[in-house]
């Protein structure tokens, strides 16, 4: 399906956002409630460069990686 599911969590404060794509396709992506209005709209951002790269996928990099891209 592709679609791009938000959900506001409590997370560990050094955790501001993941993505983890489920088996239909879609994009869950978790973001840590306590973050500020502006932190929580630049992590969503981090967040959907990754879906449009297709980070979920490579599988010759490691998350470390991919984060070093950026």
């Amino acid at each position: 399906m592709k679609d791009i599911i938000i959900r506001e969590i409590v997370l560990p404060s050094a955790v501001r956002a993941f993505t983890l794509p489920d088996e239909q396709g879609d994009y869950n992506v978790y973001i840590n409630s306590s973050l500020s209005d502006e932190q929580r709209k630049k992590s969503f951002q981090h967040e959907l460069m990754h879906i449009s790269r297709d980070d979920f996928y490579k599988r010759d990099m490691t998350a470390a990686e991919i984060e070093a891209q950026f």
